[in-house]
């Protein structure tokens, strides 16, 4: 078992901030546990707006505070983000999430991410694999 505290990944190398401003990524499950999926908390800042294309990477989603709108750039569609909505990024969908007040999102992708990843000029995150799984305890 493993037990993760989310302040305790507070400036570490699992909290991830873009170059921007706009986010913040907590990663409590990297690939590095191995168990086949990584699960982070993200922040998305009142008044951003961030384009996303996870082009080697299936993502869901939930919203557990905040209110934003979710933009499908293939199809032009959007949707209201708040408290109690999930999107599934089936389809390595291209997307735009705004938020209108601070977004308190939960996310999980498979494959899991390593943590090392950095958005190129896309959105993508390159394909990075990990050894076999560690057995160090995340916090």
């Amino acid at each position: 078992m493993k037990v993760t505290y989310l302040e305790k990944l507070d400036d570490t190398e699992r909290d991830i901030r873009s170059e921007d401003g706009h986010w913040r990524s907590r990663r409590m499950v990297l690939a590095r546990e191995g168990v086949g999926f990584s699960f982070h908390e993200t922040n998305i800042y009142a008044g951003t707006s961030s384009e996303f294309w996870y082009a080697h990477h299936i993502e869901a989603v939930y919203c557990v505070e905040g209110e934003g709108e979710l933009l499908d750039r293939e199809t032009g569609q959007t949707h209201q983000i708040r408290d109690g909505m999930c999107y599934l990024l089936d389809k390595h969908d291209r997307h735009t999430v705004t938020a209108t007040t601070d977004l308190r999102l939960i996310c999980t992708f498979n494959p899991p991410v390593t943590g090392r990843e950095v958005h190129d000029e896309d959105g993508v995150y390159p394909l990075i694999t990990e050894p076999e799984a560690a057995t160090e305890p995340v916090g």
